[in-house]
């Protein structure tokens, strides 16, 4: 997309190409985590945890849903990363139009012309969400992961202008 645009007849070949994958790699995470349920760290590593996270992430959200308590279970356990969790409870939130949690989701805004966190539930608060799940300071996570900076006061307007439209 970066090299042709999202409208290259070699993007679409792409995207193709990876929809092809991802029906055949849900297939194989689904069939593992019901069986098995969620693998160890030892069993496949930071890397095997990182593909079975991406594949459930860009699943749709049943998906997600109906592995969202293995997550939680695995986070506890020590098995799975708590950003992991955090990323799929915020997708499932920003998929269904609600707020996210955690901060973990950004979208584009056209009034700016930037990406920027989608709207927080309890923005003021956030940090001790984070932290409820083993997640550090939203500020940080935005600085060093997407060059973000983290401005309170303009995430409570967004939440406030996401909650009026809604109702």
């Amino acid at each position: 997309m970066n090299i042709y645009g999202a409208d290259s007849k070699q993007f679409h070949e792409q995207q193709e190409i990876y929809q092809k994958n991802h029906i055949v790699n849900e297939r194989k995470i689904k069939y593992i985590l019901d069986k098995y349920g969620w693998p160890t760290k030892e069993m496949i590593g930071e890397r095997g945890n990182l593909t079975i996270c991406n594949v459930i992430q860009h699943s749709d959200n049943s998906i997600r849903l109906k592995y969202l308590p293995l997550m939680r279970q695995a986070v506890k356990e020590e098995k799975l990363e708590p950003r992991f969790l955090g990323r799929a409870e915020d997708r499932i939130a920003t998929e269904r139009g609600d707020l996210q949690i955690y901060g973990t989701q950004i979208k584009y805004y056209p009034e700016t012309k930037s990406f920027n966190v989608w709207p927080i539930y309890d923005p003021v608060n956030i940090d001790k969400k984070r932290a409820e799940i083993g997640l550090g300071p939203i500020a940080e996570f935005l600085k060093t992961r997407l060059e973000i900076e983290w401005h309170i006061e303009e995430q409570i307007k967004r939440t406030e202008e996401f909650e009026k439209e809604k109702n």
